[in-house]
Parts: C-alpha cells; sequence; structure tokens
C-alpha cells in the first residue's frame, strides 16, 4: 500500500523467522518514556525528525543515518516536528555480534547516531521492507557485516582488561535455562567457574547489561510472546515468571518506554490494517 495518511501511532513487526527482531513502527507525538533494554536498538528514520534523549543530551535522527543505541543505555522516543516520524529499527541479540568479534567488549558509538556509510551499507539487508523476508544466509552475513561496522565505526575500546568470554556465555546459557525462574550470583559463580564480581563486570562489558537486568528481560521477551499468541497479559506474567501483572508492567514500562497494553494495541491494529489492504509500507 502506499503512503499512510493516518494520524494512529502503529508498530509492525516483521513475522518472517529470524535471529533478528525487526519493526517499522508511526508515532505521531510522544512514543516511548525513557527505558533501557539489553540489546542493540539499530535503525533508521523513513521520515520526520526522531528525537530523544540518550546520555544526557537530546539527539535528533533525520532520515539518511543510523541510530545505534547501545544495550542498557537510557532513552526515549518522540517526534519533534507536528508531522511525527516513521522509521525501521532491528534489535539485535549482543550474542550475535559476540559470535562474530569473538569475546570483545560491544563496540560503543558515542552519541548515538552515526552518518558514516559503512554503518549505512551494514544495515541495508534489515532496513527492507517488514514483508521482505531475509534467507538464513543473507541475515548471517548481514549480522557479520553490521559486527564488523560497528567496531570500525566505535574505534578501540580505551585500556586493556582480559574478558572470560567462554564462562560469562556459561553464565548466560544457565539463566536462558531457568526460563526466567529467579537466580543468584552464587549459582552464577558455580556454574560459570569464575568469582561474582568478575563475572558481573564481564557480563556487563560483552553482553550490554547486568545479569540481574538480564533476567528480566527473559521474562518479557516470553510474555511479548504470549501476549501475540493471545494469552491475557496477566496470564502472561505469570507463566513469565512474575509475581503478577502490575509487576510484569513495571518491567515491561522500563524496558521497552511503554506499556504492554499500548504496545499490543498498536502491533493489533497495524496487523489489522495489513491484512485488510495488503503489504507493508514501503518508503
Amino acid at each position: 500500500m502506499g503512503k499512510s495518511t493516518s494520524r494512529s501511532d502503529w508498530v509492525l513487526r516483521s513475522h518472517a523467522p529470524g535471529r533478528v527482531e525487526r519493526i517499522e513502527a508511526y508515532f505521531s507525538g510522544h512514543g516511548y518514556d525513557l527505558h533501557r533494554h539489553d540489546s542493540y536498538a539499530i535503525g533508521r528514520t523513513l521520515a520526520g525528525v526522531q528525537s530523544f534523549r540518550y546520555r544526557r543530551a537530546m539527539r535528533h535522527s533525520l532520515p539518511g543515518g543510523t541510530l545505534v543505541l547501545h544495550p542498557d543505555e537510557l532513552h526515549d522516543g518522540m517526534a519533534g516536528t507536528e508531522a511525527g516520524f516513521h522509521y525501521r529499527m532491528l534489535y539485535i541479540d549482543p550474542v550475535l555480534i559476540q559470535q562474530v568479534l569473538g569475546g570483545k567488549p560491544l563496540p560503543f558509538v558515542v552519541g548515538g547516531l552515526s552518518d558514516d556509510p559503512r554503518l549505512r551499507s551494514a544495515t541495508e539487508s534489515f532496513m527492507q521492507a517488514m514483508d521482505n523476508p531475509l534467507e538464513s544466509l543473507e541475515e548471517d552475513d548481514a549480522i557479520y557485516d553490521l559486527a564488523h561496522a560497528l567496531q570500525a565505526v566505535a574505534g578501540k575500546p580505551r585500556g586493556r582488561r582480559a574478558f572470560d568470554y567462554p564462562a560469562t556465555q556459561r553464565a548466560r546459557e544457565y539463566i536462558h535455562s531457568r526460563n526466567g525462574a529467579s537466580i543468584t550470583l552464587d549459582e552464577l559463580e558455580h556454574v560459570s567457574g569464575r568469582d561474582r564480581w568478575s563475572l558481573s563486570r564481564d557480563f556487563r562489558a560483552l553482553f550490554g547489561t547486568s545479569p540481574y537486568r538480564y533476567v528480566p528481560m527473559r521474562r518479557l521477551a516470553r510474555c511479548r510472546e504470549l501476549a501475540l499468541s493471545g494469552i491475557g497479559l496477566a496470564d502472561a506474567a505469570l507463566i513469565a515468571g512474575f509475581f503478577d501483572q502490575s509487576h510484569m508492567t513495571r518491567h515491561f514500562v522500563a524496558g521497552f518506554g511503554l506499556s504492554p497494553a499500548r504496545w499490543l494495541s498498536m502491533v493489533k491494529l497495524q496487523d489489522r490494517t495489513r491484512s485488510r489492504l495488503g503489504p507493508s509500507l514501503e518508503w
């Protein structure tokens, strides 16, 4: 379909199988409250001005550049003009970057915005319309190119420290194996073979967030899948490992910048529009 004339906010998720989450969205005004998630958020503004607070400054993304929001960095999102803003974004697990870089500190792009053509080229495959699926090999190539582009644009990190990537990966895999259950540092110390404070330091450097914050984000990922499958938010919260719906909602807002009810309504709105009018927006 052509350019949207609706002023309703919407979020369109790619339903194609893959290891990287991709979305396309439009917001007419306020988009997201301050929040932080445990993945890279890398995207492109397609129309309008995408404004956001990031590292104690207001940033403004215009069409043509690349947004690179580092894991665990507070940010929000809003329209910089009355026209609203339209964008595409990919959310990539730092472990995929680590699989390419092999245990190096995660690249950090200062300021959250870049005009570097290497980043634009490396994100081109991911910035296709949501109805354009990525073949498995194409996605793997794109992840490889993106990891090296991030490293090149970010430059070398300050200082030299030794990181125990295998031990940190063991801790991460253990967290996933517990399916949202509460975990202690004693457990992570035991399964990783690394003392707790060195493990906590390495986890932040290699995966972009602390072990503590990584656990509820896994619960939230499962909760979103359950909600999209038709399970009510209250039941999804309990199944995912939260105490109740209000407990889940607090974490959801902190992790995604909007309430689960609002997120779900926007996703369903665009899915209904998509099924009624045909293929996704192509800008």
